[in-house]
Parts: C-alpha cells; sequence; structure tokens
C-alpha cells in the first residue's frame, strides 16, 4: 500500500498518521480561564522536545467550525499552561475533560479532580496527576488549522511513590503513563524491557566521539 498524501481528505491523514504513529503520551493542560476558573483538556499531540532548554510541544487543531479551541485562547491570553501526565488512576477523568464542554464548564471540577496552585504560574495542577509541568510559553507557531504551542518547563512535581529508591529514575511498578493509539484506544506502560548496546560498539562509539547527555541517557 501507497499513500499520496497530497491525495487524500484530512480525516484520511488523521487516521493513518495516528494509527502508525503511537503510543503517543497525553497531556492534560490545565489553563485559566478568563473568568478565573480551570480549564482542562487531553491533548494526544505531545511530546518533549528539549532538555536544555527543557522544552514541551503541544499540536493543537481548531474546532470543527474553525473556532479556536479554549486552551489554545487561554495560553494566548495568559503564557502560562501546565501539562498534567495521566496514568490510570486519572484516565476516566481525563476523558471526561476532553468532552466539548461551554467555555464557562470547570472541567477539573466536573471530572472530579482536585486543583493544587502551582508554585511559578498562575494555573492550578492536578493533585491526583503523577507527574505535573509548570510551563510558560515560549511561542506559538500558527499553521493552518493546527497550532503548536512550545512552552519551558519552569517547575516540575512528582509524587513520591513513582521514583526509585535514589530519586533519580521513574519506579516502573508505580509510574505507568497512559498513551494513545487510535480512535479510542489506549495502552499503558506495565510492560517494560530494557534494550542495551552491544558492548562492543560502545568501546567503538566511546573511541570516536565523547558521548553527551542525550547518548549518555540512552
Amino acid at each position: 500500500m501507497d499513500v499520496d498524501f497530497s491525495a487524500i481528505s484530512g480525516a484520511d491523514k488523521y487516521r493513518l498518521l495516528t494509527n502508525f504513529v503511537g503510543p503517543r503520551p497525553v497531556a492534560l493542560v490545565g489553563t485559566r480561564a478568563a473568568e478565573g476558573h480551570n480549564n482542562a483538556a487531553p491533548m494526544s499531540f505531545f511530546n518533549v522536545f528539549s532538555h536544555e532548554p527543557p522544552i514541551v510541544v503541544l499540536g493543537i487543531q481548531t474546532r470543527g467550525n474553525g473556532k479556536e479551541k479554549d486552551t489554545v485562547g487561554n495560553i494566548r491570553r495568559t503564557g502560562e499552561f501546565v501539562v498534567n501526565m495521566v496514568d490510570m488512576s486519572i484516565a476516566e477523568a481525563m476523558i471526561v475533560c476532553g468532552v466539548n464542554f461551554a467555555p464557562d464548564v470547570d472541567e477539573v471540577a466536573f471530572a472530579g479532580l482536585t486543583p493544587v496552585p502551582s508554585v511559578q504560574i498562575d494555573v492550578d495542577r492536578i493533585a491526583e496527576s503523577p507527574c505535573a509541568f509548570e510551563c510558560r510559553l515560549e511561542r506559538i507557531i500558527d499553521y493552518h488549522r493546527r497550532v503548536l504551542i512550545v512552552g519551558e518547563v519552569m517547575h516540575m512535581h512528582v509524587h513520591d511513590r513513582c521514583l526509585d529508591a535514589q530519586r533519580r529514575y521513574v519506579n516502573p511498578a508505580t509510574y505507568q503513563p497512559i498513551a494513545r493509539l487510535h480512535a479510542d484506544t489506549y495502552i499503558t506502560s506495565d510492560r517494560q524491557f530494557e534494550l542495551k548496546k552491544p558492548e562492543a560498539l560502545l568501546h567503538y562509539e566511546a573511541a570516536q566521539v565523547t558521548p553527551g547527555p542525550e547518548a549518555a541517557s540512552r
């Protein structure tokens, strides 16, 4: 099967891309509405793209009628947002937050989640989230009906239960984030395994260059 993306519909492009590029981490994005209440919406076009500076990127489509989503409008106005990571404990609440509510609805309250003031920004994080990133807007890229939001991570909150004994890495037994596959199908990271470079190739690599932090973390 070969697909010429210039010859298919937007719906078909979405179906093919999201079916085969996965799993995609889910960000439950918190923002502050103009009226002052909390707004929260799940985004699966999301990832971390840099550690120095610490950068995350959201990809948010406009609504079917072409209007901008509340999350984008709030971020444009305030320049702040929180990325709340999602595990099974809040998976059902995350889905509720994804309903197309009216702008005056507080999704955090509606879903039964607990707002907690952030440290460096004026957007509440979600207490039940295993990990939350306070972010300040770095830039917005408007591209047709898609908006790319680049945010710098200013502060991070992690539940102690999610860390190993040395508090350096996650504990895979207790931190199992969910990710989206296709349509209404999700996956959780409860099956993990290690893949390491062959020892001989590690020696070869060391002889060529001094590995940077990215290489060392793999």
